[in-house]
């Protein structure tokens, strides 16, 4: 997998400055897409399990980052025990994208404004490399699970239903 920064979001600049190999792929996105995740898996011709979706949620009133399949659901229950706190709700669309710097259907899990405890799905650790959001609406990049780990400082759970 080639290294590359050509598209240039915040996520592309934060994985070439941390030396971690990525290839991006960018698809025609529609801007009707009920799913933006599907829509990526269906578009790269990738099965869903690949793909995931990065999700903002706030544990104990903490925003946080959930990381799953997007052809399954974030269990809020699972994330806060995750991520050692006692609840968990999604977040407002507008505070997801104040605090990453990323459009709704175009959050990174890298590359966000502040740094957010987050949390994988561990079905990613399945796969030789997963697809992510590279930071905008059709453009996905690929990353080997471990680097995306090393790079978010996320934890692996079982946070998928």
């Amino acid at each position: 997998m080639a290294k590359r920064n050509a598209g240039g979001t915040p996520a592309t600049v934060a994985l070439t400055r941390a030396g971690v190999a990525f290839a991006l792929h960018p698809y025609e996105h529609d801007p009707r897409a009920s799913s933006y995740g599907l829509e990526a898996a269906e578009a790269l011709r990738l099965d869903p399990a690949r793909v995931f979706k990065t999700l903002m949620a706030a544990v104990d009133d903490r925003l946080c980052v959930g990381i799953v399949p997007v052809s399954r659901q974030l269990d809020l229950k699972a994330l806060a025990r995750a991520l050692g706190g006692s609840k968990a709700a999604m977040a407002e669309v507008g505070a997801a994208e104040r605090a990453t710097g990323y459009v709704a259907g175009g959050i990174s899990p890298v590359g966000q404004r502040r740094s957010h405890p987050t949390a994988l799905d561990q079905s990613a650790l399945t796969h030789p490399t997963i697809f992510v959001s590279a930071g905008r609406r059709g453009l996905d990049l690929e990353i080997a699970p471990a680097d995306l780990v090393r790079v978010t400082g996320a934890v692996t759970a079982p946070i998928a239903r």
